[in-house]
């Protein structure tokens, strides 16, 4: 990915989606109503088999807010930045399809829990492991 170039280009975000933060080891996507960022974090990948050779994965993560605080959850963990971009797209279309600005946290979580990061298996050489 170019360094000026956004993670997920706009006119692939679902409406009212936009980027809230970048830097080169994680991008927070976040949603207007209800009031919710989804998160790609690189980071160590310690509890991974060491057969696998990674050093490193990206988490996948949302939080919440109410009105004096925010709650952070885990989504999963991918192998590479295409995946994680994949998983947030993926993670962004349910929230903009199934929830509601009424909604609250529990519905949120319950669209979060069944998008499955497993069908993000990266499929070839432009995959690299980061």
């Amino acid at each position: 990915m170019i360094a000026d170039q956004d993670p997920i280009p706009r006119e692939a975000l679902p409406p009212r989606w936009g980027l809230a933060e970048r830097c080169e080891d994680r991008f927070t996507y976040r949603y207007r109503r209800p009031p919710i960022e989804l998160i790609a974090e690189r980071i160590a990948a310690d509890r991974s088999h060491p057969g696998l050779g990674l050093c490193r994965c990206w988490e996948l993560r949302y939080r919440y807010f109410f009105s004096d605080r925010s709650i952070t959850e885990p989504i999963g963990h991918v192998s590479t930045q295409r995946a994680a971009i994949d998983g947030l797209l993926e993670c962004m279309h349910r929230v903009h399809d199934t929830v509601s600005a009424t909604d609250g946290p529990l519905k949120l979580g319950e669209v979060l829990e069944n998008v499955s990061l497993s069908d993000l298996v990266p499929s070839g050489d432009s995959d690299t492991l980061e």
